[in-house]
């Protein structure tokens, strides 16, 4: 790793906004701006969880930085316009992890609210994880928000339920919608059947939920072409592979055939000795994954897939007669592994 062009700030250096971190985050990108790229994996996952943590969407947060905060007070004055003021209890929960302490008394009663509750996954549940890398939460959020989010999606879209004409438009991102901000998808990511439900999981419920967007994916019209990555792993095949989950939260009734989530079933159990039968040089993304045998997962509006992130994953065509319209929402500890090669 190169000398960055400009000095780095520590982590421990705080700004109006008391955040650490939050600074570094800045002083990296704005290096990165000038062509320096750093493989510190605990600074990576430091700034993921800041980003988290403020209510920012990742690409979002380093657009900005790369594009307008040419000062770290700029970009403090951003984030409090785009996501608003930092909850204190927030920011002590985020400063507590960022040092590796226990998490503020507040923030252990409220820990332990979640752990109090009744188990939302069932032994079945639990045990279709274990085979098949995936399980459902129904009802995983109130209709109120669930209704909500919808409808910021059709108004993001600036499209309309009853008229097709208008669910075409060029966005700019495929299937993927830059929607960030918005009171019913934080009222989504701070559910607490989505919280216990990903605790059994991690086994902890000291868990952070990732800001993540919005989708709308309308039905496929003759001769057009899907406009989204193909069955796909978002992280690294080198062993050992960590932990980890991923999840999306329907917002409509989706069907199989209308553009449902797609994965292939019990592959987290496979994958190593599938690596290992590779031939020596083999890029492993660039087999036939379909091959693996795929299904497509359909459900209910107010259903969140969760997925083990070793499983083979992606979006489908819409070959149905509605647009899926969908949150992207996880929940990860502060602390997880991450590998530090990509393959």
């Amino acid at each position: 790793m190169s000398n960055p062009p400009i000095p780095l700030a520590p982590s421990d250096e705080a700004g109006s906004l008391g955040v650490l971190h939050l600074k570094r985050l800045w002083t990296r990108a704005r290096a990165a701006r000038g062509g320096w790229r750093s493989d510190d994996l605990d600074d990576d996952q430091r700034d993921h969880l800041v980003i988290d943590a403020l209510g920012l969407g990742l690409e979002q947060a380093r657009r900005q930085i790369m594009e307008s905060a040419r000062t770290f007070e700029e970009f403090e004055k951003w984030v409090v316009a785009t996501s608003g003021e930092p909850e204190p209890a927030r920011v002590a929960r985020l400063n507590a992890a960022l040092c590796g302490e226990p998490p503020p008394p507040a923030t252990r009663a409220w820990l332990a609210q979640i752990d109090a509750l009744p188990p939302v996954l069932s032994a079945e549940d639990l045990a279709h994880w274990e085979e098949h890398g995936y399980v459902i939460v129904h009802d995983a959020v109130p209709e109120e928000s669930r209704r909500a989010a919808e409808a910021a999606i059709w108004e993001n879209t600036s499209a309309r339920p009853d008229d097709p004409t208008t669910w075409y438009a060029d966005r700019g991102q495929g299937i993927m919608l830059q929607l960030f901000q918005h009171p019913a998808f934080t009222a989504n990511r701070r559910s607490p059947r989505i919280h216990k439900a990903f605790a059994q999981l991690w086994g902890t419920a000291d868990l952070w939920v990732t800001c993540d967007r919005g989708g709308f994916n309308p039905p496929l019209r003759p001769g057009e072409t899907f406009r989204a990555s193909d069955l796909h792993w978002d992280v690294s095949l080198a062993r050992p592979i960590p932990f980890g989950t991923q999840g999306i939260l329907y917002l409509t009734d989706t069907p199989p055939e209308q553009g449902a989530f797609r994965c292939v079933p019990g592959f987290h159990r496979r994958l190593e000795a599938w690596l290992d039968a590779l031939p020596t040089g083999t890029d492993p993304r660039q087999q036939d994954l379909h091959a693996l045998g795929v299904k497509h997962i359909g459900g209910r509006a107010g259903d969140l897939v969760i997925w083990s992130d070793k499983l083979p994953h992606g979006a489908s065509p819409n070959h149905g007669a509605r647009p899926r319209i969908v949150q992207y929402l996880n929940m990860y500890p502060a602390r997880r592994e991450r590998n530090k090669v990509w393959l």
